[in-house]
């Protein structure tokens, strides 16, 4: 856990994670990451310890932002 733990520090740190928590009730997480590249996205997802380890297996789903809430206006593409 600790090796994930700091995985995600790192995310949040170089600006790629946007929001992290678990999945309710208990099954599993979910990140919020800013714009990337996809390979970028993968290579990083590839370094979490759990990924790498084969605790976990991740699921990438890509959505493109038509309306927000004005608190959330940055997450729209114009």
């Amino acid at each position: 856990m600790a090796g994930h733990n700091a995985w995600l520090k790192s995310g949040f740190e170089k600006g790629a994670f946007l929001l992290a928590g678990t999945i309710e009730p208990k099954q599993g997480g979910a990140i919020l990451v800013g714009d990337m590249p996809r390979g970028d996205l993968e290579a990083l997802i590839a370094a979490d310890p759990f990924v790498a380890n084969k605790v976990v297996s991740v699921e990438i789903t890509e959505v493109t932002p038509a309306k927000a809430d004005a608190r959330l206006a940055f997450l729209v593409n114009n």
